[in-house]
């Protein structure tokens, strides 16, 4: 048996890709640090001879840092788009409150004696400005600055959500994918350069301004020099530009499958499931990672390229329930069990473009289908116990939690409450096993690579046979973890490699095969 791959065996064979994010991260945190700077200090300086003003200002910056980041980004995305755009303005944004406030502060705090006998000599306001206050101030603003910048490098981790690189690219596909040493990879520099950034300017905060005031001219420069850093071009020579998931960029039958299988090396951004299709229909990505049923296809008019050497596996739909639970209330099984073999991919692909693009509620398009299946029963108010249903952030997630909700509230005398949105496979596969909820729907592909982690020549010999797949998940599933494959429900979500659908016809791509020989002949 092979030894387990080490942090730094990790590291090692990410070196190239590790260096590479860390620039952009470096990048990222001193374009917004310089921009909050160049507008900070002013308005800092402004607010302290506009006093009435200053509750406002300062307010507006403290409502701005209030803000959850990832809403802060989310926000951003409408107006700017995807990429580095809104990455820097919502760092530029959080790095304004303390720049504001410590350049008011420092300047307020300057000695009414100094000013009065500064006037006294003749200073005009300007020159009272540059050579009494700011100078004086000046240790404050730094500390501003030293605030603005470590807030920067921890919060840029969250850019790798929306295509802006960085070290977060690490750090959610380590939690995506369950991988210690892809998260260490990502959290460990971000820390040592939060640390690094501090020290250099703690070092500025405390030299002699008498003595080192004209060095203090070179920090602008460093801190462009810095922010250059998100400029460095790739290694890629691939014109085209590839968005996937963190946790397809780590998967066998991923970008790990698409690398060895189909020897495809192309230029890829971590990006969030819910705008790489948005992306994609705005020509800002060329190709993405999707779901085969994902609504999303069919509204962006994107089109599935052939998986013509067989790397994805069968994605079959079934739900996974704790054995325990099952025990428990034997009246459950049977509940669940009424929606096998009710939905095939294209009334999936249907229900998750009402979801996803037509923003319908998923409790009201999961009780539309149930009453059109003649399935929807009025919950019958039962007080034997409580199933706690959990879902990944994905549509699909939503809507059949809401479904398995009406149903065991319908059939049985159980209650059930839901608990969707949790991330990807291994948070809410972690929370099933630990007794955190009761049951989710999962798919029998990611249960064959990623939570069982089978041998490839297994993978090999099954994967072309759908029921092969189940069989050995729900085997694998009952003797490791005690967990319950339940019948399958009849789509199969399969993960696909898609692009525009007027692209693909410009350049007569079909296949994976195809979009790859297209890609390494460029």
């Amino acid at each position: 048996m092979d030894a387990p791959e080490t942090f730094f065996d990790f590291v090692q064979q990410q070196s190239g890709k590790l260096l590479e994010q860390t620039l952009t991260h470096t990048g990222l945190t001193f374009i917004s640090v310089l921009l909050a700077v160049a507008i900070g200090v002013p308005l800092g300086i402004f607010i302290t001879r506009r006093k009435k003003m200053a509750a406002l200002v300062l307010g507006f910056a403290g409502v701005m840092q209030t803000i959850p980041s990832i809403a802060l980004l989310g926000f951003m995305i409408p107006l700017l788009g995807i990429g580095p755009k809104p990455a820097i303005v919502a760092l530029f944004l959080y790095a304004l409150l303390p720049i504001i406030r410590n350049t008011y502060t420092g300047i307020n705090g300057v000695d009414n004696n100094v000013i009065e006998a500064a006037t006294g000599m003749g200073l005009s306001r300007q020159q009272l400005l540059f050579k009494v206050q700011l100078p004086l101030a000046l240790p404050v603003i730094l500390a501003g600055i030293r605030t603005a910048t470590v807030i920067n490098v921890g919060v840029a981790t969250l850019a790798a959500y929306i295509a802006a690189g960085g070290l977060g690219e690490f750090i959610f596909g380590g939690i995506a994918l369950n991988n210690t040493n892809m998260m260490l990879a990502g959290a460990i520099p971000a820390a040592l350069l939060a640390i690094l950034f501090d020290w250099l300017l703690s070092l500025l905060q405390h030299i002699n301004i008498r003595r080192s005031g004209k060095a203090l001219y070179a920090l602008p420069v460093i801190f462009l020099v810095l922010s250059s850093f998100y400029l460095i071009p790739d290694t890629y020579s691939s014109k085209m530009l590839a968005g996937f998931t963190p946790e397809f960029m780590g998967r066998k039958d991923g970008y790990l499958g698409l690398k060895s299988v189909y020897g495809l090396h192309i230029r890829t951004l971590v990006i969030s499931d819910m705008i790489m299709y948005k992306a994609a229909y705005e020509k800002k990505l060329d190709v993405i990672s999707g779901s085969s049923t994902d609504g999303r296809v069919k509204a962006f008019d994107l089109v599935v390229l052939e998986d013509d050497k067989h790397i994805f596996p069968p994605y079959y739909a079934a739900p996974i329930v704790r054995d325990e639970t099952l025990e428990k209330y034997p009246e459950l099984e049977p509940a669940l069990n009424l929606l096998s073999g009710t939905i095939n991919d294209s009334i999936m692909t249907e229900l998750n473009y009402r979801v996803d693009y037509l923003k319908q509620n998923p409790e009201k398009v999961a009780k539309d289908f149930l009453v059109a299946a003649k399935l929807w029963k009025p919950a019958s108010n039962g007080s034997k116990g409580t199933i706690r249903i959990g879902s990944k952030i994905f549509g699909d997630g939503y809507i059949l939690a809401n479904m398995y909700k009406m149903l065991i509230e319908g059939y049985t005398d159980l209650s059930a409450m839901t608990k969707t949105g949790l991330g990807g496979t291994k948070i809410v596969f972690d929370a099933l096993t630990n007794d955190q909820i009761d049951m989710y729907p999962e798919y029998t592909g990611t249960g064959l690579l990623v939570i069982l982690q089978t041998p490839q020549p297994v993978v090999d010999s099954i994967i072309s046979d759908s029921k092969k797949v189940y069989d050995y998940v729900s085997m694998g599933f009952e003797k490791q973890f005690q967990v319950k494959w339940l019948k399958p429900i009849g789509f199969n979500n399969t993960y696909a490699l898609m692009m525009r659908r007027s692209a693909a016809t410009r350049l007569h791509i079909n296949s994976i095969s195809a979009f790859t020989n297209y890609v390494n002949h460029q």
